[in-house]
């Protein structure tokens, strides 16, 4: 099937308030343009020197996603491009965030990154190190990186029950923030989880957010 098919089954089958990131690195500005042309205008990135080259020559009302892990030497070259920063894991990299947002007077959507997959190669908060990170309340005085929600990964495995649980730890911990730390924010309301492999448990689990490549745009072109 083609770009644009990809595209209308899974949205077909998204439930109202999920959205959908296409996940475009690796993948050239003509898919990115095929898939905008059939309705999508959310784009996910991983890569500074990616994202750099692909913004000028596409429609200025994408709303890129930084999804990739963030070094905080990088934040400063994708700020002006970026809408949401999917990979917040660190009290630093936040800060890092809003002295560079603050400095062009742009908002920053973070949503904090949890480790929930029985892996190692995942980067990621713990759970007590975001409690943590929250109970410090400095990211209260925080004008441009605001904090919007949670992102996940299960692990990369067959067994869909691990990945339901791992998926459900999220959503469980999503709530018990929610409701100790943004009860009255309403800026804070997405939990992205979910990949092309497993985004169909991770929307019965409570995914308001999935991020999809490869059932998108085919294999990627290194």
């Amino acid at each position: 099937m083609s770009i644009s098919e990809n595209l209308h089954v899974i949205k077909d089958r998204l439930p109202a308030g999920v959205k959908l990131v296409a996940v475009s690195k690796f993948h050239p500005v003509e898919a990115i343009r095929i898939a905008y042309e059939a309705g999508q205008h959310i784009f996910g990135e991983s890569r500074m020197q990616e994202i750099s080259q692909k913004y000028p020559l596409l429609p200025q009302d994408i709303e890129w996603h930084f999804i990739g892990h963030l070094q905080t030497n990088k934040v400063k070259s994708i700020i002006p491009y970026t809408h949401t920063i999917h990979s917040v894991d660190s009290w630093k990299l936040l800060s890092e965030i809003e002295k560079y947002a603050s400095r062009i007077g742009k908002r920053i959507r973070c949503l904090l990154e949890i480790y929930i997959a029985q892996e190692d190669a995942k980067y990621g908060l713990s759970f007590d190190e975001c409690r943590q990170l929250l109970a410090g309340e400095q990211w209260r005085e925080f004008n441009f990186a605001y904090i919007g929600g949670v992102m996940g990964m299960a692990s990369n495995v067959e067994d869909e029950n691990q990945i339901r649980k791992e998926f459900k730890s999220l959503k469980l911990f999503f709530d018990e923030i929610k409701n100790d730390y943004f009860s009255d924010n309403n800026d804070f309301c997405e939990i992205s989880m979910g990949m092309s492999g497993d985004y169909k448990i991770a929307i019965e689990e409570g995914s308001t957010m999935i991020r999809v490549g490869s059932s998108i745009f085919g294999d990627r072109e290194y």
